[in-house]
């Protein structure tokens, strides 16, 4: 028979075994667009593996390429939305279900619309319409009631906006304007334009300080002036091209992307003025906070590489090469520890996704999905 004190031990060893298979058997669930193939893919990670569970076939026209383009999932995990890019002329968000992945709802957008978030204090969903392809004039946030698929606004704000988040309390939204160089905060309530912000470091020509009374109009040859690119009585020209905002999780601080200056912006939310400039290496794209604070990710589309820094000392940790070219979009998991990379490859190669242990800052898993992988969204962590 044994002793009372073994059996203890036993016991605790049991636990512990058990416990240890119980977290190491959690599984990550995510969604990923590929803009070139209209499809989405919803992934599993297990912690060692990551596999394509479903490859679901979107849009609306069957002979067309849509470009589904950004992705959401609203903060209770029972709906993902899906942004079709290339519509002729307007995009359509579409709604769908997380338990069966067919559509729900759907409705019609802006100019290009990219990336969104919905609040969880107003349940609205805003989206940037991009404008890729239009006049260089400003374009707008769409904002949308998530539940009803009703377009109640669109909020004008800089030209090709980009990168849209909501403040971690709901009552805020940001986005950057990638050829205006600026950087805008919406009151998610009010739905107007609360602040915004120049992101370039050089001056810009403010047309609406300038006395035209004493200009001499006669002498300007109007018939060759492009009046369809004036913007708003300014000329705007951004060194930075500003591509994504995040704000932090845990401080009152927005991180930017400067894709066109090659560096990161960190913004004070209380003071409004740019607090940091961190150098990146060539065409910082997405940029993207852990829950916990503690790392920042920014994929480095130039250069095939996603970039890791330590935020709570805030040197650069590593720089990982990713499986193939063109890095763009990034996903943490709700626990820290692991970013899903979404790498769009080139030509007609397939899109990649590739998982990154955060704590060992390491590539540790890849798996192959459709042509330009790109908008990507964390769904879920289960056991």
């Amino acid at each position: 028979m044994l002793h009372f004190s073994k059996l203890k031990y036993l016991y605790k060893f049991l636990l512990i075994f058990f416990l240890s298979n119980i977290i190491n058997s959690q599984n990550y669930y995510l969604y990923v667009a590929s803009e070139s193939d209209d499809t989405v893919s919803l992934l599993k990670f297990d912690g060692k593996h990551i596999e394509e569970k479903e490859r679901i076939s979107v849009g609306i026209y069957p002979t067309e390429i849509e470009g589904p383009h950004g992705i959401t999932i609203d903060p209770n995990g029972k709906y993902w939305y899906l942004t079709l890019a290339h519509g002729n002329p307007y995009g359509k968000l579409i709604k769908y279900s997380t338990q069966t992945n067919e559509v729900i709802d759907e409705t019609t957008l802006g100019l290009f619309p990219a990336s969104m978030q919905i609040s969880k204090v107003t349940g609205f969903l805003y989206c940037v319409n991009f404008n890729l392809h239009g006049k260089m004039k400003p374009s707008t946030v769409s904002v949308v009631d998530a539940e009803t698929m009703t377009e109640i606004t669109q909020i004008k704000t800089g030209s090709m906006p980009h990168g849209s988040r909501v403040s971690n309390d709901g009552l805020k939204q940001y986005s950057v304007a990638m050829m205006s160089g600026e950087l805008f905060e919406i009151d998610a309530l009010s739905l107007n334009v609360s602040r915004k912000l120049n992101l370039d470091n050089y001056s810009k020509m403010d047309h609406s300080k300038m006395d035209h009374s004493k200009m001499d109009h006669s002498k300007m040859d109007h018939s060759k002036m492009d009046h369809d690119k004036i913007n708003d009585g300014k000329m705007m020209h951004s060194k930075v091209k500003p591509t994504w905002v995040i704000p932090h999780p845990k401080e009152n601080l927005l991180y930017i992307a400067g894709n066109g200056s090659d560096e990161i912006i960190e913004v004070n939310i209380d003071t409004w003025k740019i607090s940091k400039r961190i150098k990146a290496e060539k065409g910082p794209y997405n940029v993207e906070i852990s829950p916990d604070g503690k790392y920042m990710l920014a994929t480095l589309k130039n250069s095939g590489s996603t970039a890791i820094w330590n935020l709570k000392n805030g040197s650069l940790s590593k720089v990982i090469r990713n499986s193939t070219s063109v890095p763009h979009g990034i996903a943490i998991s709700a626990d820290s520890k692991y970013a899903f990379v979404s790498v769009e490859g080139i030509g007609g190669e397939p899109g990649i996704v590739d998982v990154i242990d955060l704590e060992n800052q390491a590539l540790i898993g890849k798996v192959e999905i459709g042509k330009q992988a790109g908008g990507i969204a964390f769904w879920k962590k289960e056991l």
